[in-house]
């Protein structure tokens, strides 16, 4: 994400701002990402909102660089997507049509799901008390428009505990927070 929170059009592509690219626009430091690579051997499923589903799923199922993902299990939230939308070869994909589905999967003994993408539906279920922790590189960047992991609206206050943080010679910063319930 961005220092003011925008987490869309890291890569080339532009959505709904002029400023897509930031990522690639920021000098790059192998250290700064090691924390996907963290993430990766925690991760026990990928979650995602329909957009990012639809996304991701053009790419990943066929790319080296995501070949770790391929048989990870996916959650996707969406009313509207179709089961016809799911992608052979990509590990095991289910719909989940609401907040309580997602509450219910929570409940299982899965372990740790992440969110790629999908900034509406990590500002959903943020609302819905859903959120265990916040992995986040933050870019030294600031764009004034496009989209938020955040919600801007007025909220009951969610307290949050540092658990790790770092920074890098390029300036992106590493801050990993846990949710205090």
């Amino acid at each position: 994400m961005t220092v003011d929170g925008v987490v869309d059009s890291p890569g080339d592509v532009v959505e709904g701002h002029r400023s897509g690219g930031w990522v690639l626009r920021t000098p790059f430091d192998r250290e700064s990402f090691a924390l996907k690579a963290d993430e990766l051997e925690e991760t026990s499923a990928l979650m995602f909102g329909r957009r990012s589903f639809e996304m991701f799923a053009a790419t990943w199922p066929d790319s080296e660089d995501h070949i770790a993902y391929r048989d990870l299990p996916k959650y996707v939230v969406s009313g509207s997507l179709g089961q016809d939308a799911l992608v052979d070869g990509w590990g095991h994909q289910e719909i989940l049509r609401t907040t309580e589905d997602v509450a219910a999967l929570k409940q299982t003994d899965g372990g740790a799901i992440f969110i790629h993408g999908s900034a509406e539906l990590a500002r959903n279920l943020a609302d819905a008390d859903l959120i265990d922790r916040y992995n986040l590189l933050v870019f030294p960047v600031l764009l004034g428009a496009g989209t938020s992991v955040f919600g801007r609206t007025d909220r009951d206050r969610h307290e949050l505990s540092l658990r790790e943080s770092a920074s890098y010679s390029n300036g992106v910063l590493k801050a990993i927070y846990d949710v205090v319930r």
